[in-house]
């Protein structure tokens, strides 16, 4: 399983100083190439790295101390689940707040005597059955939630619906609401009461980074995702694919009367950020004069009819982004932001107005992911009071994403 949620370059430097290290310890250094501060910035070690420096290493008994000898947040990633026999472990994570001009950060990695408590949890995600098979996740920044099988059934009665958008919950507390939140009811949920509410009606648009596919003339979407796992779950990092079965993808160009293309999401989510990173991965190998070539896939932010939006994009860099800001017509909603950003090294082709959304278009191999963020801000978390603090959010996450920081490890 593959992660990298703005993954650090691993470098494993054989003549740094202070290689040395004890048995039960050792030191690892962060760099920054950026002068811009770098909040929550996600460090990402593999698990041999750890175990091959601390042989005596247990899955409940690492802990991470910053410069000031502090434990930090933490947590361990276990992908597969091994039922006999040596367990399987994936990654080390934390996070750490880089400031303007910060350019280096030392952490060190140690051995516990004791399990570890669990630290307070800043990524969420979870699959409810109860609500039309639903999966929901959130940060201590912002919510989501995708439609699953079970609302497509007569049994949904007047909510019975289908879309693959992404929908928002926007909050202004750190902590986790989704749980109790689904206990308030349809109308509940549209209140604020202090935590925040939702507001955001993804209807059958791409909402805050659904993606479909662009045939030259229309968008074909999926129905809702048919799969779902988590990998995992908290307390710095949640992880989760949702698989969606084969759909007509549309005409492309003159060759085709049409295809069969199916997708595989891979979310990653982090506390402290307003996006996630998604990897959506499209299979059209069976579909006529699309074997060896490509696809355009849209990735869309709706445009809700009568609400009043600020669009922006950037075309140039490694990184193009796009984004919508909206001013809701009821004071209480507020105001929200939605972007996407490109990973480096995705096939930017050009951005695209419908009706409904804004898309930023996307060539695609089979098989071959395609890697981009997605998230929202709302005014009313305190974040952010104006497009103009959105926007500038998006380039900065930009700038960090092509410029990601540096991991120094001891030589073994």
């Amino acid at each position: 399983m593959k992660t990298s949620r703005f993954v650090p370059f691993l470098l494993l430097s054989l003549a740094a100083a202070g290689a040395a290290r004890a048995a039960d310890r050792f030191t690892l250094t962060v760099t920054n190439d950026l002068d811009i501060a770098r909040p929550a910035e996600t460090i990402v070690i593999p698990f041999a790295e750890v175990k091959s420096r601390l042989p005596g290493i247990r899955f409940d008994q690492i802990v991470v101390l910053d410069a000031s000898g502090q434990i930090i947040p933490a947590q361990m990633t276990s992908f597969l689940h091994v039922h006999k026999g040596p367990p399987h472990y994936d990654d080390l994570i934390f996070q750490h707040d880089f400031a303007a001009g910060e350019k280096s950060a030392s952490f060190t990695v140690a051995l516990s005597e004791k399990p570890v408590p669990p630290f307070p949890q800043k990524a969420n995600v979870r699959y409810i059955p109860e609500r039309y098979d639903d999966v929901a996740w959130e940060n201590d920044k912002i919510g989501h939630r995708i439609y699953g099988p079970g609302l497509e059934l007569p049994t949904a009665t007047k909510d019975q619906a289908t879309c693959s958008g992404i929908d928002v919950w926007s909050k202004r507390v750190p902590y986790m609401i989704v749980d109790h939140w689904y206990h308030k009811g349809h109308d509940g949920l549209h209140t604020d009461t202090g935590e925040g509410l939702d507001m955001y009606d993804v209807n059958t648009y791409r909402g805050c980074g659904g993606t479909g596919i662009w045939d030259g003339k229309e968008l074909h979407v999926s129905r809702n995702w048919r799969t779902e796992m988590v990998y995992a779950n908290g307390p710095v990092r949640a992880v989760f694919d949702l698989g969606y079965e084969p759909w007509d993808g549309g005409i492309n160009g003159a060759l085709d009367n049409g295809f069969m293309v199916s997708e595989k999401k891979h979310f990653i989510v982090d506390g402290g950020h307003n996006l996630d990173e998604i990897d959506s991965t499209f299979d059209f190998k069976g579909s006529r004069n699309h074997n060896d070539g490509e696809i355009t896939v849209a990735i869309g932010l709706t445009k809700h009819a009568k609400v009043k939006f600020t669009p922006a994009q950037s075309e140039t860099g490694p990184c193009p982004w796009i984004s919508v800001w909206e001013d809701f017509p009821d004071p209480a909603d507020g105001s929200l932001g939605t972007g996407i950003i490109l990973a480096p090294g995705t096939h930017f082709a050009g951005i695209l107005e419908t009706a409904h959304d804004r898309l930023i278009l996307v060539k695609a191999k089979s098989g071959a992911p395609v890697r981009y963020f997605a998230g929202a801000g709302w005014n009313k978390s305190g974040d952010f009071s104006s497009s103009a603090d959105w926007t500038a959010y998006l380039a900065a996450c930009a700038q960090r994403l092509a410029s990601p920081v540096k991991v120094t490890l001891p030589a073994l």
